[in-house]
Protein backbone atom coordinates (compact mmCIF):
# COMPACT_ATOMS: atom_id res chain seq x y z
CA UNK A 1 0.00 0.00 0.00
CA UNK A 2 1.33 3.44 -0.95
CA UNK A 3 2.37 5.70 1.88
CA UNK A 4 0.21 8.73 2.53
CA UNK A 5 1.78 12.00 1.52
CA UNK A 6 2.87 13.69 4.75
CA UNK A 7 4.71 17.00 4.88
CA UNK A 8 5.36 17.30 8.60
CA UNK A 9 4.68 15.04 11.59
CA UNK A 10 4.81 15.67 15.35
CA UNK A 11 6.29 12.66 17.16
CA UNK A 12 5.84 11.95 20.87
CA UNK A 13 9.56 11.48 21.52
CA UNK A 14 11.26 10.19 24.66
CA UNK A 15 14.75 9.74 23.23
CA UNK A 16 14.72 6.02 23.99
CA UNK A 17 15.18 3.07 21.65
CA UNK A 18 11.68 2.84 20.18
CA UNK A 19 11.02 6.52 19.52
CA UNK A 20 14.55 7.16 18.20
CA UNK A 21 14.02 4.41 15.66
CA UNK A 22 10.55 5.75 14.87
CA UNK A 23 12.05 9.18 14.22
CA UNK A 24 14.44 7.79 11.62
CA UNK A 25 11.80 5.46 10.18
CA UNK A 26 9.40 8.38 9.64
CA UNK A 27 12.10 10.27 7.78
CA UNK A 28 12.90 7.27 5.57
CA UNK A 29 9.40 5.92 4.97
CA UNK A 30 7.40 9.14 4.69
CA UNK A 31 10.21 11.49 3.54
CA UNK A 32 8.71 14.15 5.78
CA UNK A 33 9.92 16.73 8.24
CA UNK A 34 9.78 15.50 11.85
CA UNK A 35 8.97 17.62 14.90
CA UNK A 36 9.82 16.03 18.26
CA UNK A 37 7.82 16.61 21.43
CA UNK A 38 9.15 15.46 24.81
CA UNK A 39 6.92 15.85 27.87
CA UNK A 40 8.31 16.26 31.38
CA UNK A 41 5.58 14.73 33.53
CA UNK A 42 7.82 14.19 36.54
CA UNK A 43 9.06 10.80 35.40
CA UNK A 44 12.28 11.30 37.34
CA UNK A 45 14.57 11.18 34.32
CA UNK A 46 16.41 13.94 32.52
CA UNK A 47 14.46 15.04 29.47
CA UNK A 48 17.09 17.39 28.02
CA UNK A 49 19.19 14.54 26.54
CA UNK A 50 16.31 14.02 24.12
CA UNK A 51 17.21 17.35 22.55
CA UNK A 52 20.78 16.27 21.81
CA UNK A 53 19.60 12.94 20.36
CA UNK A 54 17.07 14.68 18.13
CA UNK A 55 19.72 17.08 16.86
CA UNK A 56 22.03 14.15 16.00
CA UNK A 57 19.22 12.61 13.98
CA UNK A 58 18.88 15.75 11.90
CA UNK A 59 15.98 17.50 13.60
CA UNK A 60 16.05 21.29 13.28
CA UNK A 61 16.42 23.13 16.62
CA UNK A 62 13.13 24.96 16.06
CA UNK A 63 11.39 21.60 15.62
CA UNK A 64 12.40 20.27 19.03
CA UNK A 65 9.86 20.85 21.82
CA UNK A 66 10.61 19.89 25.45
CA UNK A 67 7.87 21.03 27.81
CA UNK A 68 7.61 20.97 31.60
CA UNK A 69 4.00 19.83 32.12
CA UNK A 70 4.14 18.72 35.75
CA UNK A 71 1.88 21.42 37.17
CA UNK A 72 -0.65 21.17 34.34
CA UNK A 73 -0.61 17.38 34.60
CA UNK A 74 -1.49 17.36 38.29
CA UNK A 75 -3.84 20.36 38.35
CA UNK A 76 -5.89 19.68 35.21
CA UNK A 77 -5.75 15.90 34.93
CA UNK A 78 -4.74 14.12 38.17
CA UNK A 79 -6.78 16.30 40.55
CA UNK A 80 -10.05 16.12 38.56
CA UNK A 81 -9.66 12.35 38.41
CA UNK A 82 -9.12 12.13 42.17
CA UNK A 83 -12.21 14.27 42.81
CA UNK A 84 -14.04 11.26 41.38
CA UNK A 85 -12.04 8.76 43.52
CA UNK A 86 -11.43 6.92 40.25
CA UNK A 87 -10.11 3.35 40.44
CA UNK A 88 -10.18 0.91 37.52
CA UNK A 89 -11.30 -2.63 38.41
CA UNK A 90 -11.02 -1.94 42.12
CA UNK A 91 -7.26 -1.35 42.32
CA UNK A 92 -5.59 0.57 39.48
CA UNK A 93 -5.21 4.32 40.08
CA UNK A 94 -4.83 5.03 36.34
CA UNK A 95 -1.35 6.53 36.44
CA UNK A 96 -0.48 5.82 32.80
CA UNK A 97 -4.01 6.33 31.50
CA UNK A 98 -4.36 9.89 32.80
CA UNK A 99 -1.08 11.07 31.23
CA UNK A 100 -2.04 10.19 27.65
CA UNK A 101 -4.74 12.84 27.06
CA UNK A 102 -2.31 15.61 28.08
CA UNK A 103 0.39 14.32 25.72
CA UNK A 104 -2.17 14.07 22.91
CA UNK A 105 -3.35 17.61 23.60
CA UNK A 106 0.16 19.04 23.41
CA UNK A 107 0.95 17.14 20.22
CA UNK A 108 -2.09 18.64 18.52
CA UNK A 109 -1.20 22.12 19.79
CA UNK A 110 2.34 21.77 18.43
CA UNK A 111 1.00 20.41 15.14
CA UNK A 112 -1.13 23.53 14.75
CA UNK A 113 1.75 25.77 15.80
CA UNK A 114 4.22 24.25 13.33
CA UNK A 115 1.83 23.55 10.48
CA UNK A 116 2.18 19.76 10.77
CA UNK A 117 -0.41 17.59 9.08
CA UNK A 118 0.26 14.40 11.09
CA UNK A 119 1.08 13.09 14.56
CA UNK A 120 2.81 9.87 15.59
CA UNK A 121 3.31 7.80 18.74
CA UNK A 122 5.35 4.78 19.84
CA UNK A 123 2.55 2.66 21.29
CA UNK A 124 2.33 -0.95 20.12
CA UNK A 125 -0.65 -2.57 18.46
CA UNK A 126 -1.34 -4.76 21.51
CA UNK A 127 -1.80 -2.15 24.19
CA UNK A 128 -4.20 0.48 25.45
CA UNK A 129 -2.00 3.49 24.73
CA UNK A 130 -2.56 3.41 20.98
CA UNK A 131 -6.28 3.84 21.67
CA UNK A 132 -5.75 6.58 24.25
CA UNK A 133 -3.42 8.62 22.06
CA UNK A 134 -5.48 8.33 18.92
CA UNK A 135 -8.86 8.98 20.52
CA UNK A 136 -7.26 12.11 21.96
CA UNK A 137 -5.83 13.24 18.62
CA UNK A 138 -9.07 12.76 16.72
CA UNK A 139 -11.20 14.34 19.46
CA UNK A 140 -9.07 17.49 19.34
CA UNK A 141 -8.47 17.57 15.56
CA UNK A 142 -10.67 15.30 13.41
CA UNK A 143 -8.63 16.17 10.29
CA UNK A 144 -5.22 15.14 11.65
CA UNK A 145 -3.43 12.12 10.14
CA UNK A 146 -2.20 9.53 12.65
CA UNK A 147 0.87 7.39 12.01
CA UNK A 148 1.29 4.33 14.25
CA UNK A 149 4.60 2.69 13.20
CA UNK A 150 4.09 -0.47 15.25
CA UNK A 151 1.05 -1.23 13.09
CA UNK A 152 2.95 -0.61 9.86
CA UNK A 153 6.54 -1.80 10.11
CA UNK A 154 8.01 -5.30 10.44
CA UNK A 155 10.42 -4.39 13.26
CA UNK A 156 8.52 -6.63 15.65
CA UNK A 157 11.37 -7.78 17.91
CA UNK A 158 14.06 -6.14 19.97
CA UNK A 159 16.74 -7.77 17.81
CA UNK A 160 15.27 -6.20 14.66
CA UNK A 161 15.07 -2.82 16.38
CA UNK A 162 18.71 -2.98 17.45
CA UNK A 163 19.78 -4.07 13.97
CA UNK A 164 17.88 -1.13 12.47
CA UNK A 165 19.51 1.24 14.97
CA UNK A 166 22.99 -0.04 14.15
CA UNK A 167 22.35 0.10 10.41
CA UNK A 168 21.22 3.73 10.57
CA UNK A 169 23.70 4.98 13.15
CA UNK A 170 21.09 5.72 15.79
CA UNK A 171 22.75 6.39 19.18
CA UNK A 172 21.19 4.14 21.80
CA UNK A 173 22.38 4.06 25.41
CA UNK A 174 23.37 0.56 26.58
CA UNK A 175 22.67 -0.78 23.11
CA UNK A 176 22.12 -4.52 23.09
CA UNK A 177 21.29 -4.77 26.79
CA UNK A 178 17.84 -6.19 27.36
CA UNK A 179 15.96 -4.17 29.98
CA UNK A 180 14.14 -6.39 32.47
CA UNK A 181 10.75 -4.67 32.34
CA UNK A 182 8.67 -2.35 30.21
CA UNK A 183 8.22 0.69 32.45
CA UNK A 184 6.28 3.93 32.35
CA UNK A 185 6.67 6.67 34.93
CA UNK A 186 5.27 10.08 35.75
CA UNK A 187 4.62 12.10 38.88
CA UNK A 188 1.63 9.90 39.78
CA UNK A 189 3.12 6.42 39.37
CA UNK A 190 5.59 3.98 37.87
CA UNK A 191 4.47 0.79 36.12
CA UNK A 192 6.20 -2.51 35.34
CA UNK A 193 5.24 -5.07 32.69
CA UNK A 194 6.87 -7.92 30.78
CA UNK A 195 9.54 -10.53 31.49
CA UNK A 196 8.83 -12.54 34.66
CA UNK A 197 5.60 -10.60 35.17
CA UNK A 198 4.08 -12.27 32.12
CA UNK A 199 3.54 -15.28 34.38
CA UNK A 200 0.67 -14.14 36.66
CA UNK A 201 1.75 -16.71 39.25
CA UNK A 202 5.34 -15.46 39.55
CA UNK A 203 6.16 -13.15 42.44
CA UNK A 204 7.96 -9.95 41.39
CA UNK A 205 11.64 -9.79 42.25
CA UNK A 206 12.27 -7.56 45.28
CA UNK A 207 14.65 -5.29 43.37
CA UNK A 208 12.02 -4.54 40.71
CA UNK A 209 10.40 -1.87 42.88
CA UNK A 210 12.27 1.39 42.26
CA UNK A 211 10.36 3.93 44.34
CA UNK A 212 8.97 2.50 47.55
CA UNK A 213 10.59 0.82 50.51
CA UNK A 214 9.35 -2.70 51.11
CA UNK A 215 6.70 -2.36 53.85
CA UNK A 216 8.63 -4.73 56.12
CA UNK A 217 11.71 -2.48 55.74
CA UNK A 218 9.83 0.78 56.26
CA UNK A 219 10.38 2.79 59.49
CA UNK A 220 9.22 1.14 62.70
CA UNK A 221 7.68 4.41 63.90
CA UNK A 222 4.45 5.72 62.35
CA UNK A 223 4.40 9.23 60.90
CA UNK A 224 1.42 11.60 61.03
CA UNK A 225 0.59 14.14 58.33
CA UNK A 226 -2.29 16.54 57.71
CA UNK A 227 -3.63 17.31 54.24
CA UNK A 228 -5.71 20.43 53.70
CA UNK A 229 -8.48 20.43 51.07
CA UNK A 230 -10.34 23.15 49.18
CA UNK A 231 -13.25 22.22 46.93
CA UNK A 232 -12.04 18.64 46.60
CA UNK A 233 -8.38 19.33 45.82
CA UNK A 234 -5.44 19.05 48.24
CA UNK A 235 -3.86 22.46 48.78
CA UNK A 236 -1.56 22.02 51.78
CA UNK A 237 0.47 19.51 53.75
CA UNK A 238 1.02 20.06 57.48
CA UNK A 239 -0.29 23.60 57.14
CA UNK A 240 2.03 24.63 54.30
CA UNK A 241 0.32 25.69 51.07
CA UNK A 242 1.94 24.01 48.05
CA UNK A 243 1.44 23.87 44.29
CA UNK A 244 -0.37 20.81 42.86
CA UNK A 245 2.81 19.16 41.55
CA UNK A 246 4.68 19.88 44.79
CA UNK A 247 1.86 18.34 46.83
CA UNK A 248 1.98 15.13 44.80
CA UNK A 249 5.78 15.03 44.88
CA UNK A 250 5.78 15.51 48.67
CA UNK A 251 3.16 12.81 49.19
CA UNK A 252 5.25 10.51 47.00
CA UNK A 253 8.19 11.06 49.34
CA UNK A 254 6.07 10.16 52.37
CA UNK A 255 4.63 7.12 50.60
CA UNK A 256 8.01 5.89 49.37
CA UNK A 257 9.44 6.16 52.86
CA UNK A 258 6.64 4.13 54.43
CA UNK A 259 6.22 1.49 51.71
CA UNK A 260 2.81 2.73 50.56
CA UNK A 261 1.22 2.25 47.14
CA UNK A 262 2.46 -1.07 45.72
CA UNK A 263 -0.03 -3.21 43.79
CA UNK A 264 0.25 -6.32 41.63
CA UNK A 265 -2.79 -6.85 39.38
CA UNK A 266 -4.12 -8.58 36.30
CA UNK A 267 -6.23 -6.05 34.41
CA UNK A 268 -8.53 -6.25 31.42
CA UNK A 269 -7.13 -4.22 28.54
CA UNK A 270 -9.53 -2.37 26.28
CA UNK A 271 -8.25 -4.28 23.24
CA UNK A 272 -9.48 -7.54 24.77
CA UNK A 273 -6.61 -9.35 26.47
CA UNK A 274 -5.68 -9.61 30.13
CA UNK A 275 -2.36 -8.14 31.22
CA UNK A 276 -0.41 -8.43 34.46
CA UNK A 277 1.20 -5.26 35.76
CA UNK A 278 2.82 -3.98 38.93
CA UNK A 279 2.46 -0.38 40.00
CA UNK A 280 3.79 2.03 42.60
CA UNK A 281 1.45 4.95 43.30
CA UNK A 282 2.57 6.21 46.72
CA UNK A 283 1.22 9.78 46.75
CA UNK A 284 -1.94 8.82 44.90
CA UNK A 285 -2.74 6.09 47.43
CA UNK A 286 -2.46 8.62 50.24
CA UNK A 287 -4.55 11.19 48.34
CA UNK A 288 -7.35 8.72 47.65
CA UNK A 289 -7.63 7.79 51.31
CA UNK A 290 -7.61 11.41 52.41
CA UNK A 291 -10.13 12.55 49.82
CA UNK A 292 -12.64 9.89 50.73
CA UNK A 293 -12.20 10.87 54.38
CA UNK A 294 -12.98 14.56 53.82
CA UNK A 295 -15.92 13.59 51.62
CA UNK A 296 -17.28 11.33 54.37
CA UNK A 297 -18.18 14.36 56.49
CA UNK A 298 -19.04 16.88 53.77
CA UNK A 299 -21.17 14.96 51.24
CA UNK A 300 -24.83 14.12 51.69
CA UNK A 301 -25.51 10.38 51.85
CA UNK A 302 -27.37 10.05 48.54
CA UNK A 303 -24.95 12.42 46.83
CA UNK A 304 -22.02 10.28 47.98
CA UNK A 305 -23.71 7.02 46.99
CA UNK A 306 -24.65 8.27 43.53
CA UNK A 307 -21.10 9.52 43.04
CA UNK A 308 -19.76 6.08 43.96
CA UNK A 309 -22.11 4.48 41.43
CA UNK A 310 -20.77 6.79 38.71
CA UNK A 311 -17.12 6.16 39.55
CA UNK A 312 -16.55 2.79 37.80
CA UNK A 313 -17.94 4.19 34.54
CA UNK A 314 -15.82 7.32 34.91
CA UNK A 315 -12.70 5.22 35.60
CA UNK A 316 -13.36 3.03 32.57
CA UNK A 317 -13.68 6.11 30.37
CA UNK A 318 -10.21 7.25 31.44
CA UNK A 319 -8.69 3.78 31.16
CA UNK A 320 -10.11 3.30 27.67
CA UNK A 321 -8.99 6.71 26.40
CA UNK A 322 -12.21 8.73 26.46
CA UNK A 323 -10.96 11.68 28.52
CA UNK A 324 -12.03 14.16 25.83
CA UNK A 325 -15.46 12.57 25.32
CA UNK A 326 -18.67 14.52 26.05
CA UNK A 327 -19.80 11.84 28.51
CA UNK A 328 -16.61 12.21 30.61
CA UNK A 329 -16.99 16.00 30.60
CA UNK A 330 -20.65 15.63 31.60
CA UNK A 331 -19.71 13.34 34.48
CA UNK A 332 -16.89 15.68 35.49
CA UNK A 333 -19.33 18.58 35.76
CA UNK A 334 -21.55 16.51 38.07
CA UNK A 335 -18.57 15.35 40.14
CA UNK A 336 -17.17 18.87 40.47
CA UNK A 337 -20.58 20.10 41.65
CA UNK A 338 -20.36 17.66 44.58
CA UNK A 339 -16.99 19.13 45.60
CA UNK A 340 -18.19 22.66 46.40
CA UNK A 341 -18.13 22.00 50.16
CA UNK A 342 -15.34 19.40 50.23
CA UNK A 343 -13.04 21.68 52.22
CA UNK A 344 -11.21 20.91 55.44
CA UNK A 345 -8.37 18.85 56.86
CA UNK A 346 -7.59 15.15 57.11
CA UNK A 347 -5.07 13.67 59.56
CA UNK A 348 -3.37 10.44 58.49
CA UNK A 349 -1.06 7.87 60.04
CA UNK A 350 1.50 6.30 57.71
CA UNK A 351 3.02 3.03 58.81
CA UNK A 352 4.54 0.03 57.00
CA UNK A 353 2.49 0.13 53.80
CA UNK A 354 -0.70 1.36 55.43
CA UNK A 355 -2.54 4.69 55.36
CA UNK A 356 -4.94 5.13 58.27
CA UNK A 357 -7.30 8.06 58.68
CA UNK A 358 -7.16 9.26 62.29
CA UNK A 359 -9.04 12.55 62.01
CA UNK A 360 -11.10 14.74 59.71
CA UNK A 361 -12.63 18.19 60.17
CA UNK A 362 -14.49 20.75 58.05
CA UNK A 363 -16.46 23.93 58.49
CA UNK A 364 -18.99 22.31 56.14
CA UNK A 365 -19.19 19.07 58.11
CA UNK A 366 -22.55 17.27 58.11
CA UNK A 367 -21.52 15.12 61.06
CA UNK A 368 -23.75 15.87 64.06
CA UNK A 369 -22.37 14.54 67.32
CA UNK A 370 -25.58 15.28 69.19
CA UNK A 371 -27.53 13.10 66.75
CA UNK A 372 -24.95 10.31 66.60
CA UNK A 373 -24.08 10.01 70.30
CA UNK A 374 -24.83 6.86 72.28
CA UNK A 375 -25.34 9.04 75.33
CA UNK A 376 -28.56 10.82 76.23
CA UNK A 377 -29.60 13.53 73.78
CA UNK A 378 -32.46 15.97 73.26
CA UNK A 379 -32.58 16.07 69.45
CA UNK A 380 -33.53 12.53 68.43
CA UNK A 381 -36.65 10.60 69.44
CA UNK A 382 -35.84 6.90 69.14
CA UNK A 383 -39.55 6.05 69.01
CA UNK A 384 -39.66 7.69 65.56
CA UNK A 385 -37.68 4.73 64.23
CA UNK A 386 -40.71 2.40 64.62
CA UNK A 387 -42.77 4.32 62.07
CA UNK A 388 -39.78 4.65 59.78
CA UNK A 389 -39.23 0.89 59.81
CA UNK A 390 -42.92 0.04 59.34
CA UNK A 391 -43.20 2.40 56.37
CA UNK A 392 -40.18 0.79 54.75
CA UNK A 393 -41.65 -2.65 55.45
CA UNK A 394 -45.12 -1.72 54.19
CA UNK A 395 -44.70 -3.39 50.79
CA UNK A 396 -43.58 -6.61 52.48
CA UNK A 397 -46.59 -6.53 54.82
CA UNK A 398 -49.04 -5.98 51.93
CA UNK A 399 -47.43 -8.69 49.83
CA UNK A 400 -47.54 -11.15 52.72
CA UNK A 401 -51.28 -10.56 53.17
CA UNK A 402 -52.23 -10.52 49.49
CA UNK A 403 -50.08 -13.42 48.32
CA UNK A 404 -50.07 -15.98 51.16
CA UNK A 405 -49.80 -18.91 48.69
CA UNK A 406 -46.22 -17.84 47.92
CA UNK A 407 -45.33 -18.52 51.52
CA UNK A 408 -47.31 -21.78 51.55
CA UNK A 409 -45.48 -23.09 48.50
CA UNK A 410 -42.18 -22.26 50.13
CA UNK A 411 -43.23 -24.10 53.27
CA UNK A 412 -44.37 -27.10 51.22
CA UNK A 413 -41.01 -27.25 49.47
CA UNK A 414 -39.23 -27.21 52.83
CA UNK A 415 -41.47 -29.99 54.12
CA UNK A 416 -40.97 -32.04 50.95
CA UNK A 417 -37.19 -31.79 51.32
CA UNK A 418 -37.37 -32.67 55.01
CA UNK A 419 -39.65 -35.67 54.28
CA UNK A 420 -37.33 -36.86 51.52
CA UNK A 421 -34.38 -36.59 53.90
CA UNK A 422 -36.19 -38.65 56.55
CA UNK A 423 -37.07 -41.32 53.94
CA UNK A 424 -33.46 -41.57 52.81
CA UNK A 425 -32.28 -41.83 56.42
CA UNK A 426 -34.78 -44.64 57.10
CA UNK A 427 -33.56 -46.53 54.03
CA UNK A 428 -29.95 -46.22 55.15
CA UNK A 429 -30.84 -47.43 58.63
CA UNK A 430 -32.72 -50.41 57.23
CA UNK A 431 -29.90 -51.26 54.85
CA UNK A 432 -27.31 -51.23 57.65
CA UNK A 433 -29.67 -53.16 59.91
CA UNK A 434 -30.18 -55.82 57.23
CA UNK A 435 -26.45 -56.32 56.77
CA UNK A 436 -25.90 -56.47 60.53
CA UNK A 437 -28.50 -59.27 60.74
CA UNK A 438 -26.78 -61.13 57.87
CA UNK A 439 -23.42 -60.94 59.64
CA UNK A 440 -24.94 -62.10 62.87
Amino acid sequence: MAKREIKKVVLAYSGGLDTSIILKWLQDEYHCEVVTFTADLGQGEEVEPAREKALKLGIKPENIFILDLKEEFVKDFVFPMFRANAIYEGEYLLGTSIARPLIAKKQIEIAHQTGADAVSHGATGKGNDQVRFELGYLSLDPEITVIAPWREWDLNSREKLLAYAEQHGIPIDKKGKKSPYSMDANLLHISYEGQILEDPNAEPEPDMWLWTNAPEEAPNTPEYITIGYEKGDPVSINGETLSPATILRTLNEYGNKHGIGRIDIVENRYVGMKARGCYETPGGTIMLKAHRAIESITLDREEAHLKDEMMPRYASLIYNGFWWSPEREMMQAAIDKTQENVTGEVRLKLYKGNVTVVGRSSEHSLYSEEHSTFEEDEVYNQQDAEGFIRLNALRFIIEGKQQPRRRTLQEEEVCRIETKSVTICERIKRWFGFHKEEKA
